[in-house]
This record gives structure tokens, C-alpha cells and sequence, in this order.
């Protein structure tokens, strides 16, 4: 699966998705680290990457408002192992009909 990274969400969380075989874009790395939230959203959605992120109050609202490629809200853990281990569990869980077009919580 293709997910983009928000810059909130720990690099040991890209690092452990990659590790899983998936294709993990950053956002710092591809519209810097000011991209704007809407920004952000418009790009997930027009290359068709799953949006990971920490920040639930404004993605959620981006969301609600127009369907997109699919969220994910990352619950802060902690330990970053945590964190990955709720997230690849939502992954092999919901696989990526479940996540597509969809908002979930890790």
C-alpha cells in the first residue's frame, strides 16, 4: 500500500512500514515541513496515498468534508513500538479496501 506521512507522526513509524513492504512517502520530504493541511490532504488524495497523521482535530474536518484516498489517525503511544504495532495491526486488519476511502484510528 502507498501512505503518506504526516510530519507529526515519529520516523520509526515510516521506517517500520517500510520494513512491512509498503510504500512511505514523508510530507517534509515532498512539500517541506510548512505544508499546509489542506495542501497536504490535496496532494494524499490526487496521488491516491493513505494519509497517516497525529492530528485529528483538522484532518477530520478535511476529511468530512470531501472523500479522499483514506486516513489514518495515529493514536499517540507510549512507545513508538506501540504505536507501530496498533498501526500494522489496523493495516492487516482492514486491508486496503478497509482503509481507501475511509477514516480509522490506529
Amino acid at each position: 500500500m502507498k501512505f503518506l506521512i504526516d510530519e507529526d507522526v515519529a520516523i520509526e513509524v515510516a521506517r517500520c512500514l517500510q520494513n512491512a513492504g509498503h510504500n512511505v512517502s514523508l510530507v517534509t520530504e515532498i512539500l517541506g515541513g510548512s505544508a499546509d493541511d489542506f495542501d497536504i490532504w490535496r496532494y494524499a488524495i490526487s496521488t491516491g496515498k493513505i494519509l497517516i497523521t497525529c492530528n485529528r482535530q483538522d484532518f477530520l474536518e478535511l476529511a468530512g468534508t470531501e472523500p479522499g484516498a483514506g486516513l489514518i489517525i495515529l493514536n499517540r503511544r507510549r512507545t513508538r513500538q506501540a504505536e507501530c504495532n496498533h498501526l500494522l495491526r489496523l493495516i492487516e486488519n482492514a486491508s486496503e479496501s478497509g482503509l481507501r476511502g475511509n477514516i480509522n484510528f490506529a
